[in-house]
């Protein structure tokens, strides 16, 4: 019983919380852009089954949290042309805050939103992390040694701290890269901190010749040690480079997640890495556990991983929308109602499909058969 306890608090509770923070701001993109469009949202849901809480506010929207957390979803008004279907057409008041008879360019904002929100999200978590916090970066600490390397043979030991190069102070690994790399062949003397006190040592960097920007060659230096991922610092921003910071990182990683599934998709990669809600439940307990600054970081990766998956032009998906949104855009008119609904039924089977293999992944990944066996046998 202590054990299930501990589960959930360790894993489910951070999984929950993460995945309720970004649904509600995914739905909240949709919600503030469709209400300053005047479409009338009926419905902000968080979760998706029965209702467990909620309330209506003075517009007419419902606000409620469903049974089951690992969703949410928004009901606009006009949608689904509800009054037409009951055969009768919808009043001019109607009308006005359906969002069928909305402007194309209002309809793609609207459905654009959501993935926006989910970027600016993590820019702002990001930017405030980096600015009160500080920005996580490797100390001058090793984390391995590369066998019949310069720092091998000059004694340095995996968990050792570089202190000083020469006489120079060094706080960051990228001081220690800068320093080694412009100089090759030169004997350096290096302090490093072991066991609570500090040891000399004299390492000679190895020549290595790599290509340089300008289309031509150059000498570089390499000790030979990789950084400790146990050995973190952080140094603070001000406002302006915290955000500048943090929009760089949100572009660098939506580029390695397209990166990525490119790879999949051409066959230079393995799925293998392709995680579903049970490895994204294991890592949110595993970063709550390691600390706030690491599940913030956490949550912010999730929340451009999700404002991206949601671009992706798959039916169901806002994504899918926006390209219906383009050849209605092209076409002068929307596709066809019969044409949209085989579209999401795939979109559907196609998400439904992809979950299955996440899932899968995670089982295996996990080492959940394993386990199932050795209980059995």
């Amino acid at each position: 019983m202590i054990d299930v306890l501990n589960f959930v608090w360790d894993y489910l509770v951070p999984f929950l919380f993460i995945l309720t923070v970004l649904v509600f701001v995914h739905e909240m993109g949709h919600y503030w852009v469709a209400r300053r469009n005047g479409v009338l949202v009926q419905v902000f849901s968080i979760g998706f089954g029965p209702e467990i809480y909620g309330w209506t506010d003075s517009i007419g929207t419902r606000w409620k949290i469903g049974a089951v957390p690992l969703g949410g979803y928004v009901k606009m008004f006009g949608e689904s042309a509800e009054a037409e279907d009951e055969g009768r057409p919808l009043t001019e008041a109607e009308k006005a805050v359906s969002f069928s008879h909305k402007s194309l360019r209002q309809r793609a904002a609207i459905v654009a939103a959501g993935p926006i929100a989910n970027f600016l999200f993590a820019i702002v978590v990001l930017a405030a992390l980096f600015a009160i916090a500080g920005n996580p970066r490797p100390l001058a600490g090793v984390g391995s040694v590369q066998e019949g390397s310069a720092a091998a043979e000059a004694g340095i030991l995996a968990g050792d701290r570089i202190l000083s190069i020469d006489g120079e102070a060094v706080t960051w690994f990228e001081d220690l890269r800068r320093i080694v790399s412009a100089a090759p062949g030169k004997q350096l003397d290096i302090i490093v901190a072991r066991g609570g006190g500090e040891v000399a040592l004299q390492a000679t960097p190895k020549p290595r010749r790599v290509a340089d920007g300008s289309a031509g060659t150059s000498t570089i230096g390499l000790l030979g040690v990789a950084p400790d991922p146990d050995q973190i610092g952080y140094e603070r921003q001000n406002p302006i480079a915290a955000t500048w910071m943090a929009v760089e990182r949100t572009i660098g990683l939506s580029a390695r997640i397209l990166a990525y599934v490119g790879e999949v998709i051409v066959g230079s990669r393995t799925s293998e890495e392709l995680g579903g809600p049970i490895r994204i439940a294991q890592l949110s307990g595993e970063m709550a556990q390691g600390g706030v600054v690491n599940l913030i970081l956490f949550l912010a990766a999730l929340s451009i991983n999700l404002g991206l998956i949601n671009l992706f032009p798959i039916p169901m998906l806002d994504g899918g929308h926006l390209t219906y949104y383009v050849f209605e855009a092209l076409r002068g008119r929307p596709l066809d109602q019969r044409i949209q609904e085989y579209g999401f039924r795939f979109g559907l089977i196609l998400v439904l499909l992809l979950m299955l293999f996440a899932t899968w992944n995670d089982l295996v990944h996990l080492k959940v058969f394993e386990f199932i066996r050795e209980l059995v046998t």
